[in-house]
């Protein structure tokens, strides 16, 4: 319920629709479904990441912990961005769905008074930024999410998607998934073709990048580590089981959607309602509002609260301004990072459409899902070294010893070759098989990166089988298969933990490639404000965090 409720917000009643019309038709059921296959990939990950730590806490935590300030800030940095557009994107969508039952008057009335002329909104959403600091405000005084009652809140929701499934069904026509490029509208974009495929394949895997948006929320499952009975099952299995349950919802809705109304016509504030009255059912919408509402609570709840969380983490790490880790004496609630995070996230819900919103927290998602699957590989092939490690200090010294008889068969008797296969079988871990390993980790993600970026910039000539674009392309693949068999190879930590994602390295790197090409097709001006947000992230651990870190906090776990 905890990771369903996170998830499957407003999305759903929003997300289909505008993704159908503006990239990938009625495809958009394919794209919510390769979307989940990248989230269950990050969510394992996610799962194996909190498990090492035996701690209650996001990624950012962990990878401190683990990995290293440097790329703890980076995910950390990115977790920011993710939650506080989440939460702008949920208000954002949220105002707009109210609008369109209102008959868009909101609209009508902002634009008049609070117009925006420089295009990235036609107004500023007062509205939006009043539910952006009221969600913060309730945090502020200590509110917080009661399960029983997120439990209630995400069963109302889910009958509300189960309702509109149902109830469109009776107004389904098959041949809106067969319109010919003929019965497309005058204005359509030069790469529309018509059919189930309307935008090509480009399109069908730049709606999976945006889809991936619905999926965002479920990483919460794997920050309850210290709470579950049995994590060891029980995490794994709910991060599978909600996105299972997640993905039929949207799969689902978008196929009702766009069967029941062309996909171009779709492009609303509130694509769902508007698909049920333009085939008669105006009564469906005041339903749907249930669901909506009762998804608010979930959803907004669920980004606004980790993101003060992550806030006041960095803060008292000194990662970023101190007075983030405040504490009110009386609320005990850190206020100048709640207050941060409402006023933050009101500003983007109120100057950003919903569709820029979603790119956005996608592609800082993506890149910290990718930053945690390369992390979790990392900690595979070397040794644990928190206080709790079950190493003894005579296995230690032994192990020494091992190693320095294992270097001097490396300098006098082993081949690169036979390094990289381990054709001695040696299941032990040494300083040579973690050089090694971590020589290996990073070819492999330049080749993932590149593999990704032949397949996402060259589509049309693989389909055309041009050479030139062939021949790199399976280059790269042999390359990474062989390099994959040979980390395969390599001894990995033998530490006992409550989760450990099955198949590593295969799964790991599988996850840091769909991420990697999952952005790729995000939009360039996408790409550009995540640039300015990176850059603003350099400017500020390399002028403050770094100088002003408390390095006493990874010590600790030392």
């Amino acid at each position: 319920m905890l990771g369903i409720g996170s998830t499957l917000g407003l999305g759903v009643y929003i997300l289909a629709g505008q993704v159908a019309s503006t990239k990938a038709g009625p495809s958009v059921t394919l794209s919510f479904f390769i979307a989940a296959v990248a989230s269950v990939f990050a969510g394992l990950c996610y799962a194996e990441f909190g498990a090492r730590v035996p701690k209650s806490g996001s990624a950012y935590v962990y990878s401190y912990i683990t990995v290293g300030e440097f790329m703890a800030f980076i995910i950390g940095w990115n977790l920011i961005l993710e939650y506080a557009i989440g939460s702008a994107s949920i208000a954002r969508g949220y105002s707009g769905y109210v609008d369109s039952l209102v008959g868009y008057k909101i609209q009508q009335q902002f634009t008049e008074w609070a117009p925006l002329n420089f295009g990235i909104s036609k107004y500023f959403d007062f509205f939006a930024f009043a539910i952006a600091i009221l969600i913060s405000a309730l945090l502020a005084i200590g509110v917080k999410k009661s399960t029983r009652l997120n439990a209630v809140f995400t069963v109302i929701n889910v009958l509300g998607v189960i309702y509109a499934i149902i109830c469109g069904s009776f107004k389904i026509d098959i041949h809106n998934w067969q319109l010919s490029k003929s019965e497309l509208p005058p204005n359509s974009a030069p790469n529309e073709q018509g059919g189930f495929f309307a935008f090509g394949f480009s399109g069908l895997m730049a709606g999976a990048a945006t889809c991936f948006y619905g999926f965002i929320g479920f990483d919460m499952i794997a920050t309850t580590g210290e709470e579950v009975k049995n994590p060891a099952r029980a995490i794994p299995l709910s991060i599978i089981y909600s996105l299972l349950v997640i993905f039929v919802c949207y799969c689902g809705v978008s196929a009702i959607q766009t069967l029941m109304v062309p996909y171009y016509e779709q492009n609303q504030m509130a694509p769902l309602p508007y698909v049920f009255n333009k085939v008669g059912y105006p009564f469906a919408q005041y339903i749907l509002t249930i669901g909506a509402m009762a998804g608010l609570y979930s959803s907004l709840m669920g980004t606004m609260y980790p993101l003060t969380r992550i806030l006041y983490a960095m803060g008292s790490d000194r990662m970023i301004f101190g007075f983030f880790s405040k504490v009110n004496g009386k609320l005990k609630t850190p206020h100048w990072a709640t207050l941060f995070a409402g006023i933050f996230s009101g500003f983007m819900a109120a100057m950003f459409d919903f569709q820029e919103l979603a790119d956005m927290m996608s592609i800082g998602t993506l890149l910290a899902y990718a930053l945690v699957s390369i992390s979790v590989l990392i900690l595979r092939y070397q040794r644990r070294k928190f206080k709790d490690s079950l190493i003894s200090d005579t296995d230690i010294n032994d192990r020494e010893t091992y190693e320095d008889r294992e270097y001097l068969l490396i300098s006098h008797n082993k081949t690169l070759i036979k390094r990289l296969f381990n054709v001695d079988n040696n299941m032990k871990l040494t300083k040579a098989s973690v050089r090694m390993s971590r020589y290996l980790i990073v070819i492999i993600c330049i080749l993932v990166f590149i593999l990704a970026a032949l397949l996402g910039f060259l589509p049309n000539d693989l389909y055309q089988l041009k050479l030139y674009a062939l021949l790199p392309v399976f280059g790269t693949l042999l390359l990474l298969t062989v390099l994959m068999i040979g980390l395969k190879r390599q001894p990995q930590t033998d530490e006992k933990m409550s989760f450990k994602i099955p198949g590593v390295p295969v799964i790991p790197v599988l996850s840091v490639f769909v991420n990697i090409y999952l952005m790729i097709h995000l939009s360039s001006i996408t790409w550009i404000r995540f640039g300015v947000w990176m850059v603003l992230g350099m400017l500020m651990y390399f002028f403050y965090g770094i100088n002003n870190n408390n390095k006493e906090v990874k010590r600790q776990f030392r």
